[in-house]
């Protein structure tokens, strides 16, 4: 049960790793992609409309919801309520088993 335990929490760790790589790969890319709007901006009528800021706001929203969940800031439903539900549900389809069987 123990290495079941081990295998799980390396599972989850593995995720939240590969939910972080996924985060700062999307921040890398904004800022390069922005950045790049922003000197064609520039160079196409030195800033009378800063269009690029149009891009940059939707595009953040985006980086901003991913960043809540890739740090897994959630103040509704946080680990400990994921896990409950989890159990209940679990608990809930034994006790229908049971219920066909008896």
């Amino acid at each position: 049960m123990k290495d079941f335990d081990e295998v799980k929490k390396y599972q989850r760790a593995r995720e939240r790793v590969e939910e972080l790589k996924k985060f700062y790969n999307n921040l890398s890319s904004y800022i390069i992609v922005i950045a790049l709007l922003a000197g064609l901006n520039y160079y196409q009528n030195e800033w009378r409309y800063a269009w690029f800021l149009w891009p940059a706001f939707g595009w953040g929203i985006g980086l901003i919801f991913h960043a809540i969940k890739a740090f897994k800031f959630n103040p509704m439903f946080d680990k400990d309520w994921e896990e409950r539900k989890i159990r209940k549900f679990m608990e809930e389809e034994q006790d229908k088993d049971k219920q066909l069987w008896e």
